[in-house]
């Protein structure tokens, strides 16, 4: 009778190879400049991300300036009536003036000469950002008259809501600033990861609970249109346990297999590395297929808020600066 091979003998002829198990396949042509790349990039080999970016920095001084201000008394160097206070307040303002540029950039096809909307769309976000910054020192973070408190608090909604929006934005879209998903292209794109079952056949479960677990993410959270505003937040739980329990899974096999195979308890680490990558991988596409309709209905209710709120920044910051100017 012929000899039963060694179940983890894939693993022994992958664990001489560097290179990731995870293989990637080749990348297919952007469709256009500043769209989201097709479906063959989504099984490519995730590349390492830089750990300090423009965007991080930017974060990381707006942080230190919010606490700067808040935490030392700038009232004493910054008055809201003269000099740079003033100029703060005018500054602020004018920021928050900007912002229409890229609704108007958005909105009006003749404007194209002033840019892509990609660049417009970075720039509204700073300018959401310094514009309340400004603001904040003009009234050294405290509060003052009454229509100068409802001017501040009026902008702070602003300002939250466009964070809350950028969040949900990035959601329906690839990548910040990229094209819009729609449901197709997200599952051809999981489908694409699923054909890479075969990196990992060092442990022969793993992909049929990965398969068990994406089934039970796709039918996660209420399916009532009125409810699934919050199928997300299930979503999210059912994804963080799955996550959990498939490397528990990883973990407890490699360390079984590890015991009777010399080349698995040399390359354990390595091979646990990739098993979980190629999880998170499949997991997050599967998550984003499983929330996209529900973040498109947040999306649409959230610019349905967002409009009011601005109109009501303007009126409020209007009256502000007749009061300041008149009486």
């Amino acid at each position: 009778m012929a000899s039963r091979p060694e179940p983890l003998q894939d693993l022994a002829r992958s664990s001489r190879d560097s290179s990731p198990l995870v293989k990637p396949l080749p990348a297919a042509r952007s469709r256009e400049a500043g769209t989201a790349p097709s479906k063959a990039t989504s099984t490519q080999a995730p590349t390492r991300r830089r750990r300090i970016t423009p965007a991080s920095v930017f974060a990381v001084l707006t942080l230190v300036a919010l606490y700067g201000g808040w935490r030392f008394p700038t009232e004493r160097y910054i008055t809201p009536v003269s000099g740079v206070g003033y100029a703060l307040g005018i500054v602020g303002g004018s920021l928050m003036l900007l912002l229409f540029l890229y609704s108007a950039r958005k909105h009006f096809h003749w404007l194209r000469f002033l840019g892509p909307l990609a660049g417009w769309f970075r720039f509204h976000m700073v300018l959401g950002i310094l514009g309340p910054l400004c603001i904040l020192y003009h009234s050294n973070f405290k509060l003052g008259a009454t229509n100068s408190n409802v001017a501040l608090f009026s902008m702070l909604t602003v300002a939250g809501s466009g964070l809350v929006g950028r969040y949900i934005y990035s959601r329906i879209h690839f990548g910040l600033y990229g094209g819009k998903a729609n449901l197709t292209e997200l599952r051809e794109r999981a489908d694409g990861l699923r054909a890479l079952s075969g990196s990992v056949g060092f442990l022969p479960e793993l992909v049929a609970r990965l398969e068990s677990c994406e089934r039970r993410l796709l039918d996660t959270g209420p399916h009532l249109p009125v409810l699934s505003l919050v199928k997300p937040i299930f979503i999210a739980l059912v994804t963080w346990a799955s996550r959990l329990r498939l490397r528990s899974y990883i973990r407890t096999a490699l360390r079984a297999a590890a015991r009777t195979s010399p080349t698995i308890a040399a390359q354990r680490n390595r091979l646990r590395r990739a098993a979980a990558a190629y999880i998170d991988r499949r997991l997050l596409a599967t998550r984003r297929v499983a929330e996209l309709q529900a973040y498109e209905r947040l999306f649409s209710l959230w610019h349905a808020l967002h409009l009011p709120l601005i109109f009501m920044l303007i009126v409020a910051a209007v009256v502000h600066i007749v009061a300041v100017n008149v009486y």
